[in-house]
């Protein structure tokens, strides 16, 4: 095996283990800055090693012996020398029996005491954003910067600071007790959310879509629905990842444009992840993410637009306001309505959000107001918003998508 054919392994291996890799090292070491760096090491013995003797038949253990026998080096130069010693020494009684490891059941405590150590509550969201795409992702510091549009020293700095972070605060490795847990569940769907939110629509850059994001964030989620089986908006969050990933395809033209919901190809939506999501959404419940799920269903199960139940997905915008208000949520609910009961009734929703300061500089605000105008055939006032809202945005592909629509008003 040439050293290129190592390092191709070497990533594939990582890309795949290296979040069990973390979760099991860090249960043991109690540190999740440690327990990366260990991780790390292994992999550069990997690189070392590997060209040499082949890929081993179980490149995770490999690489966890490797990351543990590192560790024993360390532990010998600090105080609980023993007490640390034997756990380890424990463990890897375990890895060295054929194809061994931890069994599943530690392998998915372990994942689920890293979801929510890196989305613990003390970090800030961009810091848990990072850390979550590094420790549970598997993406090299340097893809998520490229994601995020952020340079490379940003996202190092992020990562770096939320490790001590969590070190200095003594964040226990653990699931939290369950009178916690559901606010840090939250936080973890949210973190999940976002990423895949910043590839669907792009906030900034020249794509509209960064679907190696999208990709990232359904797999977390779908890691979190077999880890926590019984928690109904995990499963939420699922359905609504399903269903709206399966429209990427249909929502870029030919030349990397932005294709809007109303004018996408339908035959183009990705029948197998609606499938998914719709089951998915059989074990869903009443919180925002669900209710999400189920606007989304409402478009999926629609042969074409003119199908769209607008008059139910208004009803669940409504319901979406009770569980998670926000003006976004209004403006949602606001473009449903005009859908299902016309422009005009939108448009004094609308009106009202306009001193929102929360939507103050949000350029879906002007957009959606300018589209609503339009249709009322104030084509004027409507080129004025659709110009507004294409200097707010800081996606070039939304920002020319904007001007052609401002242009398209006369």
């Amino acid at each position: 095996m040439t050293a290129s054919d190592a390092r191709r392994a070497v990533e594939a291996v990582w890309r795949i283990e290296s979040a069990r890799l973390i979760a099991g090292l860090a249960r043991v070491v109690r540190d999740v800055g440690l327990a990366e760096e260990l991780a790390q090491d292994a992999m550069v013995s990997a690189l070392e090693q590997w060209p040499g003797t082949g890929i081993p038949r179980n490149p995770g253990a490999w690489l966890m012996t490797a990351a543990k026998n590192r560790a024993v080096d360390q532990i010998r130069r600090s105080r609980n020398y023993q007490r640390k010693l034997a756990e380890i020494g424990r463990d890897q009684e375990q890895d060295h029996a054929p194809d061994a490891g931890s069994s599943v059941g530690d392998i998915d405590d372990d994942l689920l005491r890293l979801v929510f150590t890196a989305c613990h509550p003390v970090l800030s969201t961009e810091a848990q954003v990072a850390l979550t795409l590094r420790m549970l992702g598997g993406l090299s510091t340097d893809e998520i910067a490229r994601a995020f549009l952020v340079a490379e020293s940003t996202v190092a700095q992020r990562i770096v600071r939320a490790k001590k972070t969590l070190a200095k605060a003594g964040v226990p490795f653990e699931v939290p007790a369950e009178d916690e847990r559901d606010a840090r569940l939250a936080s973890v769907l949210g973190v999940i959310y976002l990423i895949f939110n910043e590839g669907y629509s792009a906030t900034a850059g020249d794509d509209w879509m960064r679907p190696a994001l999208c990709a990232d964030a359904l797999r977390l989620a779908r890691v979190l629905a077999g880890l926590m089986p019984r928690e109904p908006e995990v499963h939420g969050l699922v359905a609504l990842l399903e269903i709206q990933a399966s429209r990427s395809r249909a929502r870029i033209g030919p030349n990397g444009e932005p294709v809007l919901l109303l004018e996408q190809n339908r035959a183009r939506w990705d029948q197998l992840l609606i499938r998914r999501g719709l089951a998915a959404l059989e074990k869903a419940g009443g919180g925002p993410y669900s209710l999400q799920a189920r606007i989304a269903a409402c478009h999926a199960r629609a042969r074409t637009p003119e199908e769209t139940d607008w008059t139910r997905i208004v009803g669940y915008y409504e319901a979406l306001s009770l569980v998670a208000p926000s003006p976004i949520v209004d403006l949602n609910h606001a473009v449903a309505t005009s859908m299902a009961f016309g422009p005009a009734v939108a448009l004094e929703l609308v009106d009202e959000l306009v001193d929102e300061p929360a939507l103050k500089g949000y350029h879906l605000l002007p957009s959606v107001r300018g589209d609503l105008l339009a249709r009322l055939g104030r084509a004027a006032e409507a080129r004025a918003e659709f110009e507004r809202a294409a200097t707010m945005t800081r996606n070039e592909r939304e920002r020319t998508l904007l001007l052609d629509r401002a242009a398209a008003c006369g």
